[in-house]
């Protein structure tokens, strides 16, 4: 399948480039974030999400999607195998789509986890948030397009 000389990804290379930016989302946070909680002496138990700690990680989790895919149309995990967030007309998103896409859309997926899975149902392979903001994600590399010699 393609999109405007794109191949879509599907839902498992997403899902592993996902895997990857949580790894990065936590390395940020236990690497970054604890260490000044602690210098600071404020708590890192997470009684309530309403706790320092629990804001300070969703900030990070929600500023990590928007900032790179407005910034570079991926994230690393997205980097990593080569695939990239577009708007339906092929262009890189503009800020109004990302934060739409990113916070409402990953909201929305991330507390019915299920809803991800629907990348792999659609024709465009697009998930809740994709829908929503009228982005794709797709490879990189476009198709070659084929001229016969004349």
């Amino acid at each position: 399948m393609n999109h405007d000389g794109y191949y879509l990804a599907g839902f498992w290379i997403r899902f592993w480039a996902y895997l990857v930016d949580l790894i990065v989302i936590g390395s940020i946070t236990r690497l970054v974030v604890n260490p000044v909680f602690k210098l600071l002496d404020i708590s890192l138990s997470e009684g309530s999400m309403f706790a320092p700690i629990s804001i300070l990680t969703s900030i990070v989790f929600y500023g990590y999607f928007v900032l790179m895919t407005k910034y570079f149309s991926q994230t690393i995990g997205k980097m990593v195998f080569g695939i990239k967030v577009i708007d339906l007309k092929g262009r890189k998103p503009s800020w109004g789509t990302i934060i739409f896409r990113e916070l409402i859309g990953r909201f929305i997926s991330t507390t019915i986890f299920i809803l991800y899975v629907v990348v792999a149902f659609t024709n465009k392979k697009q998930g809740i948030h994709d829908l929503f903001a009228d982005t794709a994600v797709v490879q990189e590399k476009k198709q070659l397009e084929f001229k016969p010699a004349l």
